[in-house]
């Protein structure tokens, strides 16, 4: 999946970024509380090129929603909220290296690339808790999370889903990618 160059929206995909981020705001309260949706959009308005990575994560099945606010820095923080591993972001690998050291049937892209792409990052495995926290996410599927370079520098990769009411982390080589399996990103804004 390749974006466009020019990470700016025309006035109508803002208009339909900000409805539908708002809409889903409104509709999951528990996310943000104590939260106001005109400090948010007044952030995101004066950052278009945040709206432009919100948009290719909204394109990309991952449904952004805010889940906090850093007091210091005044950002507020997007995760990818769909119920499942957003689904433009499935069959990838990890990252660059594992894509390159597959010999046939190499995947289209993979997770970090993706996210570097859009201008994300994917969630750690504490991230990914915290969004477990705000309901029950991946009971079907799987999310690539950063992992740790002293796992990643012998060749594996992390990963996590729900299953049995719990939040499980797995391995598995950086190389492989499953239809099931994508990834879930974070932007500050």
């Amino acid at each position: 999946m390749t974006m466009e160059n020019k990470k700016e929206l025309s006035p109508e995909q803002r208009s339909a970024l900000l409805s539908a981020l708002k809409s889903r705001f409104e509709k999951n309260m528990n996310r943000h509380k104590g939260i106001e949706w005109a400090k948010v959009q007044a952030r995101l308005e004066a950052n278009p090129e945040k709206l432009w990575s919100l948009n290719a994560m909204e394109s990309t099945g991952g449904e952004p929603d805010v889940v906090g606010h850093d007091n210091k820095t005044g950002e507020y923080i997007f995760y990818d909220c769909s119920a499942e591993s957003p689904k433009g972001r499935r069959s990838v690998c990890y990252d660059h290296e594992a894509l390159e050291a597959r010999k046939e049937h190499k995947p289209e892209n993979s997770a970090t690339e993706m996210a570097a792409d859009m201008g994300i990052e994917l969630l750690t495995e504490e991230q990914y808790r915290e969004l477990q926290q705000l309901g029950n996410f991946d009971l079907k599927t799987s999310s690539w999370v950063k992992t740790p370079a002293e796992i990643r520098k012998l060749g594996g990769a992390i990963f996590c889903d729900r299953r049995y009411d719990h939040v499980f982390v797995y391995h598995n080589g950086a190389e492989s990618y499953y239809a099931a399996r994508g990834f879930r990103g974070s932007l500050r804004v």
